[in-house]
């Protein structure tokens, strides 16, 4: 039976829990159902899944606040877990950012992440070079405490990329503390989780969350910046949460690769769930179960 609590308090819970919880990323409905059903109590439509899932696209904020809202409805009706969605920089000023919050929340999310990058954005790994001044970063945070004050009960998820935006003109150390301060700065409005996006080092990870009080997400991208850490280290360093971006789609390229290479040579794949499987993981026998109660009359 599903939890009737909404969305955003039940991820509130999960928040609240010890320890770093491992958060798998959504595309889709198929592989967000997969992280339910795989015992996973959260997880995160990645904007850079989802543009490439989508629209074989790179994350450059090419798809627009309506292409997510509606990847975002298909996730989050596909699962009874709370879905945190990418809302990148909020899809323009204070006002959109209000907008984009509310949006979010009727769609279904539990929470949203907006970050401070100059649109269009990029991915955090891939060489981010503009993020807009604090007090415009600080203008969204507001403007989406705001919209969830007002009725679009969402867990705020406050990004900064400051730390790579801001390295070549700045330095490492000055990048950092800037980043460091403007976390304090969304902590102080009112966010309810906190990002560093792309730290290079533990060092760096246990400082933000030392000098940083409040709850703290970490991405763990394979083949990124930051370091990959198992969730109990990730823990004592003082994360609650660890988003793994790219796991599924990287994994799910690599299979469908390895597939599409075994039928050029008119080979059966040999590494595939089977047919019954693929029925019961999209709920074959439930929509029959369901039509035959209208056809007995006795409908739901």
């Amino acid at each position: 039976m599903s939890d009737s609590k909404p969305p955003a308090e039940r991820l509130r819970a999960i928040l609240g829990a010890p320890g770093c919880q491992a958060m798998p990323c959504c595309f889709d409905g198929l592989s967000a159902r997969l992280v339910e059903q795989a015992g996973f109590p959260v997880t995160f439509m990645s904007g850079f899944a989802v543009s490439a899932a989508r629209a074989a696209l790179p994350d450059t904020g090419l798809l627009s606040v309506t292409e997510m809202l509606e990847q975002g409805r298909s996730i989050c009706d596909a699962v009874s877990i709370p879905v945190i969605g990418d809302g990148d920089t909020g899809h323009g000023n204070a006002a959109n950012v209000h907008r984009t919050v509310t949006q979010f929340a009727r769609a279904g999310f539990a929470g949203i992440m907006l970050e401070d990058q100059l649109a269009p954005k990029r991915c955090g790994h891939t060489g981010v070079k503009e993020v807009v001044d604090r007090g415009e970063a600080m203008r969204r945070i507001r403007a989406a405490v705001a919209a969830r004050e007002r009725g679009g009960d969402l867990v705020v998820v406050a990004r900064t990329d400051a730390r790579s935006a801001l390295e070549a003109p700045l330095g490492s150390e000055r990048a950092l503390g800037e980043a460091i301060e403007r976390l304090k700065a969304f902590a102080d409005l009112g966010a309810d989780v906190l990002f560093l996006e792309a730290p290079r080092n533990e060092a760096e990870m246990a400082r933000c969350c030392r000098e940083v009080p409040g709850v703290h997400m970490v991405n763990m991208l394979e083949d990124g910046i930051t370091p990959l850490l198992p969730p109990a280290r990730l823990a004592a360093l003082g994360y609650r949460l660890a988003a793994y971006p790219l796991t599924l789609l990287s994994c799910a390229v690599h299979a469908m690769q390895a597939a599409l290479s075994r039928l050029s040579t008119g080979q059966t794949p040999a590494h595939r769930v089977s047919f019954q499987a693929l029925r019961d993981i999209v709920g074959f026998d439930a929509y029959d179960a369901l039509l035959a109660r209208y056809e007995t009359g006795r409908g739901e």
